[in-house]
């Protein structure tokens, strides 16, 4: 791949980020709970690992509540999460399962916690991934919300601006980006002994924003809490970025990729963008044959894109016609199924365009 026409995402975010992004009928995800501790409160999830494979290792998510929590807030959230059917919510959806939660600012915190990584929110950051080689600042990027929305696909009105409703969720979004924390182990080899190191990371950190041509108290968090506003630009902190020129931890997308949003579709119904992100997340992880050619469990593949509903032949279908999406476009060479011996099990070779995501390789210690 020619460097000039593709931008590095660095490899430790990816080797995470379908874990992080896991949704509740992922059967390794644990239900929402609280935690009060020495550091806070909390809302969490935790993502268990699967010992069979290790990219799929053990990360939580969790959400401050805030600094300014009392005993007696905290006493109603608690009364307020008691009653939610989290069973509901995986199979109903986000905004059914929780509409009898009156608390607004409770409900928006939960539904940050429960739709954390969408396809949508991988976007954002391929955008600003993508931002960040062009402006060649390291890891801080400052860009335009409106420059970011119509790299979405999204359309200006009549009178030239956003809808209020599409200008409000990529704030959500961003403050969401920044909100949870990630908690995950890395594992190093000391000699005879295995050291584990436990780092908490966020996506990113939201470090300046301007508020143009009029004057109005505007702040994201609140924003995200309660209104419907936006900031006209950002400065963000892009917490996992590293340097190329000194790590080769990365794998390179092309710069035409393609983040705009199928306007009426639910993020979550994004299967190509899932697809695209877990085959960067096993580039990470896995060395590809001499074909370029990555060797993934067919169920592996259908929990990573959410495909877990009872109808199988759906899912199947939904997925081979995922494939042939990406496949058109260029990102895999080709694709075929490989019964196993067992014929319990059945896996999926496919053949990456290295001109379209290429890994990078660790430097030797």
């Amino acid at each position: 791949m020619i460097e000039q026409e593709s931008f590095p995402i660095d490899g430790e975010l990816l080797r995470i980020l379908p874990r992080a992004g896991a949704y509740l009928r992922n059967p390794e995800v644990r239900l929402p709970k609280l935690r009060a501790d020495r550091d806070g409160y909390f809302i969490e999830i935790e993502v268990q690992d699967n010992p069979e494979d290790p990219s799929e290792t053990k990360v939580t998510r969790r959400l401050p509540l805030g600094e300014d929590i009392t005993e007696d807030d905290w006493e109603q959230i608690q009364s307020q999460f008691e009653h939610l059917d989290f069973q509901v919510i995986a199979n109903s959806g986000v905004s059914k399962g929780l509409e009898k939660l009156k608390d607004e600012r409770l409900r928006r915190l939960i539904v940050t916690l429960l739709t954390f990584l969408n396809p949508r929110q991988v976007a954002i950051l391929i955008y600003l991934y993508r931002a960040a080689n062009i402006q060649n600042h390291g890891s801080t990027v400052t860009f335009k919300s409106n420059d970011l929305l119509e790299s979405l696909g999204y359309k200006r009105g009549r009178d030239g601006s956003f809808h209020q409703s599409e200008r409000a969720k990529l704030n959500r979004d961003l403050v969401s980006l920044h909100r949870v924390e990630l908690l995950f182990a890395e594992s190093h080899t000391q000699g005879d002994a295995v050291k584990t190191t436990v780092k908490i990371r966020r996506i990113l950190q939201i470090s300046q924003y301007d508020v143009e041509h009029h004057s109005r108290d505007f702040d994201p968090d609140r924003a995200a809490d309660y209104s419907y506003e936006l900031a006209d630009s950002y400065t963000v902190k892009l917490e996992f970025f590293s340097d190329p020129d000194k790590s080769s931890d990365f794998v390179l997308f092309p710069n035409t990729i393609d983040i705009r949003q199928k306007l009426g579709n639910s993020a979550s119904h994004d299967y190509r963008t899932k697809l695209i992100t877990y085959l960067a997340n096993r580039l990470a992880w896995d060395r590809t044959d001499d074909m370029n050619s990555l060797f993934i469990s067919k169920t592996t593949l259908l929990k990573n894109l959410g495909l877990q509903g009872k109808n199988k032949s759906r899912n199947s279908a939904l997925l081979w016609r995922t494939i042939h999406d990406i496949q058109a476009e260029g990102f895999i060479v080709s694709a075929r199924e490989l019964s196993h011996e067992s014929k319990r099990h059945t896996s999926i070779q496919l053949q990456i365009n290295p001109d379209m995501l290429f890994r990078g390789i660790k430097p030797s210690v």
